[in-house]
């Protein structure tokens, strides 16, 4: 059972289908951005802005999620299936209160929330129209989610990759029924983009749903739907929180660099956003095998084989550093021709092209960040983490982007060379943190005082037991 478990949770076992789910959900991404310009420029420019709005909504519940699933993972790791199983639940209901309430208040409130955000006028219709439906439906977003989180943090990293897989392409085939009218559907034009969108999450929630009921040691049932913690939950925000204002940090930090873009001009902010695109299949590799990497410390972690999880570290770092590297020099070969795919403006493809071998440097600090960064994480070390990002992001990233890049006019290369060392530096401080071993080290005493304990029980029992028989004897 041991060694299904040590399998179960082995880095590729556990990466391979994060990687495909990410890297297919990508790619119908971009078929589905294709698809929604046959209906207009428009069209797109209210999903590109809705999307944004959504993205940066759904660090809300990643916080409950992000923990959640972690400690699912260091609670199977420690053998403590129950409490691994009540996790689930606690988690689950609390993300979907969350987007229960994001749910109501765009359905409510869309015109005015465009309003706040700047859309323009021209666009206002399309997108109250958008913003409703889909963001009405943003509780599945949510529970898709926690679900497919605790479900990885299970083991189980194949499920979630099916269904993801199953919930795009039913989304692209709705796509095309409510776009050209086929099959019967009526042309229904961004509206039906938006009754696709939630449909397809509707019926990926039910799957993913019936799989988390048999993902834990024993079968949750309704009746189990209404167990809650108090230590738990607690244990849950403790790892989460700080994970959730580190996302929306970067979230955010990233739409104030991109702001500094467009304050450079149309084309190098198009520059940036084709090298996005590039850049995503590296990112996605990199993302994969850190995910992976979070789930087996944790497992490792809380079964208290502490040795092992900092080795687990440094395994995947010699794994993904290669990956992504060879994948950045690949795009220096073939980034010209992958460019003018997307533009023939020869102006945004010398910028963009520029920018190639800046990405080789890049996505090795990435990647040095990403797999220490997620390391930490899995141990609770989260806070350490958010307080690194924050001061680092807004400082380097930001502050340096917007001196350099936008104050001293030195433009993007300026602005790409910050960002480059915003990664690098978040990544330094990680790797001295996780070198100190200071969470692993707590651990190692915790079990030490635990083992204490139980030989002082043990030798209390034996001692006492003799003298208990001579007692009944007299």
């Amino acid at each position: 059972m041991k060694k299904e478990s040590s399998h179960k949770f082995s880095l590729w076992m556990l990466a391979w289908p994060i990687f495909i789910e990410q890297f297919l959900q990508f790619l119908l991404g971009a078929v589905d951005t294709l698809m929604v310009s046959h209906l207009s420029d428009d069209a797109v420019a209210v999903v590109g802005f809705s999307n944004q709005l959504f993205n940066a909504l759904t660090t809300l519940f990643v916080t409950v999620a992000s923990g959640a699933g972690i400690l699912i993972a260091q609670k199977i790791g420690s053998a403590k299936e129950e409490e691994a199983r009540t996790v689930g639940i606690i988690g689950l209901k609390a993300t979907a209160l969350i987007g229960l309430v994001l749910s109501v208040v765009l359905i409510a409130f869309p015109g005015p929330i465009a309003r706040i955000l700047q859309l323009p006028d021209e666009l206002m219709s399309l997108g109250k129209i958008y913003i409703s439906i889909v963001g009405g439906g943003m509780i599945l977003t949510a529970l898709i989610a926690v679900l497919s989180t605790e479900i990885r943090s299970t083991g189980n990293t194949k499920a979630p990759m099916l269904i993801a897989v199953g919930m795009n392409l039913v989304h692209i085939s709705l796509n095309y029924c409510f776009i050209f009218g086929k099959f019967g559907f009526p042309e229904a034009g961004l509206a039906g983009v938006g009754v696709s969108t939630v449909t397809s999450r509707l019926l990926a929630c039910i799957v993913l749903f019936i799989f988390f009921l048999n993902a834990f040691c024993r079968k949750i049932t309704f009746k189990d739907l209404r167990l809650f913690s108090r230590r738990l939950f607690k244990e849950i925000m403790d790892i989460g929180w700080p994970l959730g204002v580190n996302s929306a940090s970067w979230f955010f930090s990233q739409l104030v660099i991109f702001a500094f873009l467009a304050i450079l001009g149309a084309k190098d902010l198009a520059a940036r956003t084709y090298m996005n695109t590039l850049e995503s299949f590296c990112f996605l590799l990199g993302f994969s095998v850190a995910l992976a990497l979070q789930i087996q410390v944790a497992h490792l972690f809380g079964g208290g084989r502490t040795k092992e999880a900092y080795k687990a570290s440094y395994k995947g770092l010699a794994i993904g550093l290669p990956l992504v590297t060879v994948n950045a020099l690949l795009l220096v070969l073939f980034g010209r021709s992958m460019l003018s795919l997307f533009t023939d403006d020869p102006v945004i493809l010398n910028i963009a092209e520029s920018l190639l071998w800046l990405n080789v440097l890049l996505q090795p600090g990435k990647m040095l960040n990403m797999a220490l960064g997620n390391s930490l994480n899995a141990v609770g070390d989260s806070r350490y983490t958010m307080i690194v990002s924050l001061i680092v992001m807004w400082t380097v990233a930001v502050g340096g982007s917007y001196l350099f890049g936008v104050s001293a006019a030195w433009g993007i290369t300026a602005i790409y060379s910050f960002m480059i060392a915003d990664e690098y530096t978040r990544g330094v401080f990680a790797f001295f943190r996780w070198r100190g071993r200071k969470r692993l080290r707590m651990k190692e005493m915790e079990l030490e005082r635990e083992s204490a304990g139980l030989k002082r029980e043990s030798w209390s029992g034996k001692a006492g037991a003799p003298a208990g028989a001579v007692f009944s004897a007299e």
